[in-house]
């Protein structure tokens, strides 16, 4: 049967940025701009590919501009030109303010015409054609930027914003499915009976060690094929300074990964702020849903528990299915380009100017901003906050375009993601030779909790039926609703 592209989402992302100049900005400059913060999660999406195409539509917009701009300037002219032969009597000249005009607005035509041409091809070789990678099919962006994003891929910390800290530390992770819960405490202090009786001598272990199992065996006990574990460190992002390998300097951007000692040293000995959680993400077809169950075992002799969270992240919002109607027949094509191009022209030549002006008042703003608080932390010590707010992908995501194949998913993800966590905790208790029997007791205790929100800390939950419920959301397979949500802000 045909199956969804692993990394369609990527690609339907890629495109979107040649045919949304807004959107093309707002990811240039949160992945490759100056910045002090972190930025969420990749959560399924190739950053260095979406870099890579933003920059390219965010140069060909700017050169767009400029030309407009210089056109917008050469009709003043003539404009000014005409007018002076007008009342001086010289009628060739006067000519030069009629028909000047006209010719700059044939010219803004093409120029409009051929840069959406540009763009619509670019989108239809990313999406459709292209057997290649998406990021080969765009220029690399500065090599620092691109290999921050390469570590971003594998990140082993994340200092989430301080407004985050109360109700949602892991940020960019989409809705929440069921609160911050603690499981039933099991009894790990009594040793097993062992075959021929007598008790089995225990063998020890610690909060790393059951961490380590969990990530290895959880993709086959909970038969999720592609399933991502990973220990993560979350850190309050005023406390992220605090660690020199995250923050080596307190005037840039904090790194994405650190070594692995601290990580764990989070889980032993979580520090101010900083928690080590095993991390558990399944990406759903097409990277059309994420499913992610957070953990981190709790180990205070003679007792054992799992404080757990669950989220999810929908598909992306409608207004990044705009390239599956682009027309492909050629009449069609070429009569949608000339209709797109008169419709546009004058808009897009009234408005260059100021389209300027904008981006360079916004860069200034930015550039201004960045100084003066990397002033301030080096003069006066001052506690930044290094957290990242949320995620792109959960940004531009929207429950409204999840259909029932995405709903049932889900569903069956975290139970096969709860039952492999009490799973691979037996097995492991059994490896070491810990009686099992108050973990008996405790798994009858968690098998009754069910995932059901009831529209707290968002609209989305899991119903005792195993089906996801949102009292807004349409019950069929497609794409749907209106658009997806507010594109971040640069």
């Amino acid at each position: 049967m045909p199956q969804y592209r692993k990394d369609g989402v990527t690609r339907r992302l890629c495109a979107s940025v040649h045919l949304d100049d807004e959107f093309a900005q707002v990811v240039d400059g949160e992945l490759t701009g100056d910045r002090l913060d972190a930025i969420g999660l990749t959560l399924g999406v190739n950053f260095v590919a979406l870099a890579r195409h933003a920059r390219v539509a965010v140069r060909r917009r700017a050169a767009l501009d400029r030309q407009l701009a210089g056109l917008c300037a050469a009709s003043a002219v003539s404009l000014a030109v005409g007018l002076w032969g007008l009342a001086s009597g010289h009628g060739s000249v006067a000519q030069v303010g009629i028909y000047g005009p006209l010719g700059v607005l044939a010219a803004a035509w093409l120029l409009v015409h051929h840069a959406q041409s540009r763009a619509r091809a670019a989108a239809h070789e990313v999406f459709r054609t292209s057997p290649e990678k998406s990021e080969n099919l765009a220029p690399p962006v500065e090599p620092e930027a691109e290999a921050w994003l390469h570590d971003l891929k594998r990140a082993n910390v994340l200092p989430y914003a301080d407004e985050a800290a109360r109700e949602k530390p892991f940020v960019g992770s989409g809705t929440v499915l069921r609160k911050v819960a603690v499981w039933q405490p099991i009894d790990v202090s009594k040793p097993a009976e062992a075959p021929g009786g007598g008790k089995l001598t225990m063998r020890p272990f610690d909060a790393v060690d059951l961490h380590t199992y969990v990530a290895r065996q959880m993709e086959s006990i909970a038969g999720l094929d592609g399933l991502r574990a990973r220990n993560r460190l979350y850190v309050l992002g005023s406390h992220a300074y605090l660690l020199p390998d995250l923050v080596p300097d307190r005037t840039r951007r904090p790194r994405a990964q650190i070594p692995k000692q601290l990580v764990q040293a989070g889980l032993q000995n979580p520090g101010a702020a900083m928690r080590t959680h095993l991390c558990l993400e399944r990406i759903g077809e097409g990277g059309r849903i994420i499913v992610s169950m957070y953990l981190r075992a709790i180990l205070n002799r003679p007792s054992l528990t799992w404080e757990v969270a669950t989220y999810a992240i929908p598909p992306l919002g409608a207004r990044f299915y705009r390239v599956n109607q682009l027309p492909l027949a050629p009449f069609d094509h070429w009569w949608s380009l000339v209709r797109y191009a008169t419709s546009h022209t004058w808009p897009e030549l009234r408005g260059a100017p100021g389209r300027i002006r904008g981006r360079g008042r916004w860069q200034r703003k930015r550039t201004k901003y960045l100084k003066k608080w990397r002033r301030d932390i080096t003069n006066q010590h001052l506690v930044y906050d290094y957290g990242a707010p949320d995620s792109l992908r959960e940004r531009i995501s929207d429950w409204e375009q999840a259909g029932h194949n995405e709903r049932s998913d889900a569903a069956d993800f975290l139970n096969r993601l709860q039952q492999g966590v009490l799973t691979a905790t037996e097995r492991f208790l059994e490896d070491h030779h810990v009686d099992t029997s108050s973990f008996d007791k405790a798994q009858q205790i968690i098998n009754t909790q069910t995932y059901n929100i009831n529209n707290v800390n968002g609209p989305s939950n899991i119903g005792n039926n195993n089906q996801i419920n949102h009292p807004n959301a349409p019950q069929g397979n497609g794409p749907s609703g209106p658009g997806g949500g507010t594109p971040p802000k640069p």
